[in-house]
């Protein structure tokens, strides 16, 4: 029998998605799965996002440009201008989502072999991108007890090799909902200058920034401009993560031109979802008023019940839509599968998301869980009280 390859056989599976089966058997059984385990906002799309594509009158769904459209690409600028950032049109390529611009960003500043500085725990798929570009991920752990915050820049200084090419970081943060202060921000952006090394920052959560605090992008960091790589998407911002639709910017001109070939490769991002896309950058500034005060709300709720549970550490997130709990167990991968395929309250269970899987260092988070906030407070509340029920009863049942 043909072998598959090694990258293939190493390449992560999601711990976001790992479960789904059992969730999936679990409401067979005709057990109703409260999902904490995934990004998935319930936030409605923008109005004009679906109109624009309704009512549309092309003939031809042809090809877009390789780089994405003009008109979009110079809308993408206007919006960045808003935030006090300085780009033009062709310092963005457009990508099939977030993840495409990550992978194609890898590709371009990491060779076989070059590792890349991430603090952890970090969004899983930075794993999966790394194994596809033959990069090794050098971990920098940071701590619950600090909210997640940049660990010290002497543990990073430590870590530099002659094969480190970079750093990335997501800010705000995707597991922990960690907004990075402007002084860490300065910290990084100083190591890299020193070090000849590339800044990479995933801002999908830009707009989600709470308690009156400011998202710092490194886009706005002065002598940054050959240093700095920002990925971006419409997914969270505008609660449209099926459209895939992100993008990659920098003002450097050989990360343009590379990304660039790497996305022609895969010759265009989707027309309709840039249709869509566009049309969205028009949303106005109500429509994230609203819907920040709403995460907040929901933030804060989820806190306050998981503050009742006793022998649990919670992270309080700052930006995004997420929140790390350590729980009083020793395995939080046993305890999910256990949630979904052992214990109900009245026919419902919660799925959520095991930590271990966002760190790259064997051993750590395990005992912690990422849930994503994205239902409603009443749904909110009864999740929390199945899961102070479940662990109960996983410590009863001498687990």
């Amino acid at each position: 029998m043909p072998k598959i390859s090694s990258k293939g056989q190493n390449m992560p599976a999601s711990p976001i998605r790992k479960l789904v089966p059992y969730a999936e058997a679990a409401k067979k059984r005709g057990i109703k799965v409260i999902h904490l385990n995934i990004g998935q906002p319930d936030i409605k799309t923008p109005r004009a996002a679906l109109d624009a594509v309704k009512n549309m009158d092309i003939e031809v769904l042809a090809y877009s440009r390789t780089e994405g459209s003009e008109a979009y690409r110079d809308k993408i600028a206007d919006y960045y201008a808003k935030h006090g950032i300085h780009i033009s049109a062709s310092e963005i390529i457009v990508t099939t989502g977030g993840s495409e611009a990550l992978s194609f960003t890898m590709g371009t500043i990491l060779d076989n072999g070059d590792e890349i500085i991430i603090p952890e725990p970090f969004y899983a798929n930075y794993n999966g991108f790394a194994q596809a570009n033959g990069v090794n991920v050098v971990p920098i752990a940071s701590s619950i007890a600090s909210n997640f915050a940049l660990p010290p820049i002497s543990e990073f200084e430590k870590s530099i090799t002659p094969r480190t090419k970079a750093i990335l970081i997501c800010n705000p943060g995707n597991p922990t909902g960690y907004l990075y202060t402007h002084h860490e921000i300065a910290q990084l952006a100083k190591l890299v200058k020193k070090h000849d090394l590339f800044l990479v920052a995933d801002e999908v959560y830009r707009e989600f920034a709470y308690d009156d605090k400011q998202h710092h992008s490194i886009l706005r960091e002065p002598g940054l401009e050959q240093h700095a790589i920002v990925v971006d998407s419409v997914s969270k911002r505008y609660s449209m993560c099926g459209a895939r639709i992100g993008c990659v910017v920098s003002k450097n001109p050989s990360v343009i031109e590379s990304v660039l070939k790497f996305a022609q490769a895969r010759l265009s991002p989707p027309t309709l979802a840039q249709i869509a896309s566009e049309a969205a950058l028009g949303t106005p500034q109500s429509y994230f008023d609203e819907v920040k005060q709403e995460y907040v709300s929901r933030r804060d709720v989820l806190v306050s019940e998981l503050e009742k549970i006793a022998g649990i550490k919670i992270a309080r997130p700052s930006g995004a839509f997420y929140c790390v709990a350590e729980l009083p167990i020793a395995d939080a991968d046993h305890f999910a599968q256990w949630l979904l395929e052992e214990f109900e309250i009245e026919g419902e269970t919660v799925m959520v998301a095991p930590a271990g899987g966002f760190y790259a260092t064997p051993e750590l988070g395990k005992n912690q869980i990422r849930i994503a906030y994205v239902l409603k407070n009443e749904v909110l509340k009864r999740a929390v009280h199945i899961l102070k029920e479940g662990l109960k009863q996983y410590a009863e049942s001498g687990n």
